[in-house]
């Protein structure tokens, strides 16, 4: 009896102390005198379904404000690049058309349609994160159905047609991925198409390939071979598994390291980079959207452990070829209202908050993450803030790409962060954010500037006043400066609150597109404040729940 009085009384001090933690101020501290890695843009990545958005009018204009926020040349991955069709875009679906057969099955090539993708890329100083993929119909060993009309709520299933499927001539496909590879140093420069990455397929694990490890390994040696033989400095990999593919990213690691390549005869095939997955997983509970963040890091943990079993990648180039809350950016909410978060600024402080985590987890495995491919793009001429997963709507920029403008002006060496209400990073892989808010932060300093971007991030879609929160600033190494504040919240940089104040109209007048536009750049608030330093600052803000912002220190 005295026994379980005692563990009561544990309990219920443990309670309130618990309480009393998660419910106490704010406060980050920063240690500008910590370097914990580079502040390497990995999220410089980005990537979308529908190829043929590439060159139309929002895409161009969507690419251009990428590029011009970057510091680095921005990598682009696109899906359906070999796929055969006459061009016309659709959801989940693009094609172009640069392999067919004459009747006498000889193969004709078309490169029109894929030289106006890449065109655009190279034009803004982009690279390109060659897709080879995905099969076409003359080489398919099933090619029929082929083209597919899904829509958002019918089952994913129907997506899978003859694409899908392996060839049904090896040699055939390695002669398509060497044309293709000559074509494009023809076309664009030796110099300009070595500093390109190649990768084969998407996502084997599942309906996007409908065959064997077997086969896949196959198909990859024989496109790697192919692009090899025209390209011998080219830089490939695979295989860009998605979650739970562990079993399938091992097997195919095994395969390039030791086993018999199919297309040569020799031990091994060329691997220069790994890629895989991940995606987060929210719902809908009692009415309100509910991520799972875990979800999506959990996916980056599992992947990076199955690469470091293999201690002869050690340092191998790792891109997360896709790296989102869900799984869909062709599924509206009006099918999908999970994803209603989209639209505001619970995807602006989810990016923020999981990007941070990712450069965590890159340093605790001890892994080279070269990028972050975000599958977040424009759907050309689609109604209003439809809530797709994407950069902007109708060529207005959504909150989310405000958060890569903070990223872009972030540069140097990453610092120590703490927070006494920052989740850690164990925490935040294994359980999420379903306790107190996330506030936390990520630094970097540079030879003439430092940067702080804070968030407050919560998996439920609910929204509040915010907090005050204290940002203790350690070490810098000046003694005066200025400072500046960007913000992302309801009542800057968002473009979707400014529409809803218009009425939510699908069809806006001149006048208010210029207005959104506007809207939909990233705002400074406050005014330039000269600061005088000594060894340490405190910087006070109120960051709203679901708000981020990026704190700029240049001398």
């Amino acid at each position: 009896m005295q026994l379980n009085i005692l563990y009561i009384r544990q309990l219920f001090f443990f309670i309130i102390i618990s309480s009393f933690s998660s419910a106490q101020s704010p406060v980050i501290n920063i240690d500008f005198k910590k370097e914990i890695g580079e502040m390497n843009p990995v999220w410089a990545w980005f990537g979308y379904d529908e190829p043929n958005y590439t060159y139309m009018k929002d895409g161009k204009k969507l690419l251009s404000e990428i590029a011009a926020f970057s510091p680095v040349p921005v990598f682009v991955r696109t899906h359906n690049l070999l796929t055969t069709g006459d061009g016309t875009p659709a959801l989940k679906w693009g094609s172009t058309n640069v392999y067919t057969e004459d009747p006498n099955g000889k193969p004709v090539y078309n490169w029109k349609i894929v030289d106006s993708i890449f065109d655009t890329y190279i034009q803004r100083g982009m690279k390109p994160l060659v897709q080879i993929g995905f099969m076409p119909e003359a080489l398919s060993s099933k090619p029929q159905p082929y083209r597919h009309n899904w829509r958002p709520g019918a089952p994913y299933k129907e997506v899978f047609t003859g694409w899908a499927y392996p060839p049904n001539d090896y040699n055939k496909w390695r002669e398509l991925v060497y044309q293709w590879a000559i074509h494009c140093v023809e076309r664009y420069g030796k110099k300009e198409v070595e500093s390109w990455w190649w990768e084969v397929w998407n996502e084997p694990n599942i309906g996007y390939w409908q065959g064997t490890v077997e086969e896949y390994c196959k198909m990859y040696d024989y496109a790697a071979d192919g692009l090899l033989k025209a390209l011998p400095t080219a830089k490939i990999g695979g295989c860009n598994i998605t979650g739970g593919g562990s079993k399938f990213l091992s097997a195919f690691i095994k395969h390039c390291l030791s086993d018999t390549n199919y297309a040569t005869g020799k031990i091994g095939s060329p691997l220069h980079m790994v890629l895989f997955h991940a995606k987060g997983q929210p719902r809908v509970v009692n009415g309100t959207v509910v991520m799972n963040v875990g979800t999506q890091m959990r996916d980056i943990r599992d992947a990076m452990k199955t690469v470091n079993d293999f201690p002869q990648l050690k340092n191998i180039p790792l891109v997360i070829g896709e790296s989102d809350p869900e799984g869909c950016a062709a599924c509206g909410m009006s099918t999908n209202p999970e994803n209603a978060y989209r639209n505001g600024t619970m995807y602006s402080s989810y990016t923020a908050a999981s990007f941070a985590r990712k450069y965590l987890l890159a340093d605790e495995h001890k892994v080279n993450l070269l990028g972050v491919v975000s599958w977040s793009f424009e759907f050309e001429d689609q109604p209003w803030f439809a809530g797709y997963r994407d950069l902007a709507t109708n060529g207005v920029n959504k909150p989310v790409l405000n958060v890569f403008r903070m990223f872009g002006m972030m540069k140097g060496k990453r610092v120590e962060v703490t927070g006494n209400r920052m989740y850690d990073l164990k925490t935040f892989v294994d359980s999420s954010v379903r306790k107190h808010t996330d506030i936390g932060a990520i630094a970097a300093l540079d030879n003439r500037s430092a940067t702080v971007m804070i968030w407050n991030y919560h998996d439920e879609d609910k929204q509040d006043a915010g907090e005050e929160i204290r940002i203790a600033l350690n070490g810098l190494p000046v003694v005066s400066a200025t400072m500046t504040e960007y913000r992302i919240d309801n009542e800057h940089s968002n473009s979707y609150e400014v529409w809803k104040k218009m009425g939510s109209p699908q069809d806006p007048t001149p006048e208010q597109i210029s207005i959104l536009e506007k809207a939909g750049q990233l705002q400074m608030i406050n005014k330039l404040v000269k600061l005088k330093l000594k060894n340490e600052l405190n910087v006070t803000i109120k960051l709203p729940r679901q708000g981020v912002s990026l704190i700029t220190i240049s001398w």
